[in-house]
C-alpha cells in the first residue's frame, strides 16, 4: 500500500522560508514607497519607512494600550465635537515623500482638512507617542525630529517609565518644551486651548 507524506513534513523549514522571502522581497534600503504602502496595506504589524528602509515596531503591551485608550478617549471627546478628527494607530502619516511614521495617536483640528487622505494622512496638527521600552530613544529623540520635519504643530511624549507627559510645541523648525508634567499636575495643550489631562489619572488608568 502506497503511503502518503504528511503535509507538515512537506512545508519548508523556517530557514528555507527566510531564504525564499529574501529572494522575493526587496533588501533593506531598496524598498520603494509604493512597495512599502502595498506591504502595509496587507499587514497586521506597525511598520515605518524611511528612504527605502523598513522598521518593524514592537507589539504594544497592555499598559501601553491602556494609557493610549485613555488619552484617545480624552482627545476624542474634546476634539471631535469641535469639528476635528482623532485616530489611533495604525494609520500612516507621511512626514515627506519617502518617509512615513505610524503615531500612536494623531489628530487634525478640522475633519475637512485636505491632508486627511484615506490611505494615509499627508500631515497632522498633533501627534502623540507612548514610549516603548524596547527603544525609548525612538519616541524621545528620533520622532521628535521626524514630527518637526513633518511640521506637526504639537507632539506629546507620554512616558510610562518616568510617569511624565512632555508637550512640545513647534517653533520654526524645532520643538520647544511647553511643559514636562508629572503626578500632581495636569498636562495642557498649547494647540487645543482648554484641553488638559491629569497625569496621575493617565498612568493609573486600568
Amino acid at each position: 500500500m502506497a503511503s502518503t507524506s504528511s503535509p507538515a513534513t512537506d512545508l519548508p523549514s523556517a530557514g528555507a522560508w527566510k531564504d525564499i522571502l529574501e529572494e522575493i522581497l526587496p533588501p533593506q534600503g531598496r524598498w520603494s514607497e509604493e512597495e512599502y504602502l502595498v506591504l502595509t496595506d496587507h499587514r497586521n504589524r506597525l511598520v515605518e519607512f524611511t528612504d527605502g528602509f523598513l522598521e518593524i515596531l514592537p507589539m504594544p503591551t497592555d499598559k501601553h494600550q491602556t494609557v493610549l485608550k485613555f488619552l484617545f478617549l480624552a482627545f476624542f471627546s474634546f476634539v471631535e465635537p469641535r469639528g476635528g478628527k482623532v485616530h489611533f494607530a495604525p494609520l500612516r502619516l507621511q512626514i515627506r515623500p519617502g518617509k512615513y511614521r505610524e503615531p500612536d495617536l494623531l489628530l487634525l483640528l478640522s475633519a475637512a482638512d485636505p491632508r486627511r487622505q484615506d490611505r494615509f494622512w499627508l500631515g497632522a496638527d498633533l501627534a502623540l507617542e507612548v514610549v516603548s521600552d524596547d527603544k525609548p530613544e525612538r519616541d524621545l529623540v528620533d520622532k521628535r525630529g521626524d514630527y518637526a520635519e513633518g511640521r506637526v504643530a504639537e507632539y506629546w511624549i507620554v512616558n510610562p517609565w518616568t510617569e511624565t507627559i512632555t508637550v512640545l510645541s513647534l517653533r520654526g523648525d524645532v520643538y520647544e518644551e511647553a511643559g514636562v508634567y508629572r503626578r500632581g499636575e495636569s498636562a495642557s495643550s498649547v494647540l487645543l486651548v482648554g484641553f488638559s489631562v491629569d497625569v496621575a489619572v493617565v498612568f493609573d488608568a486600568d
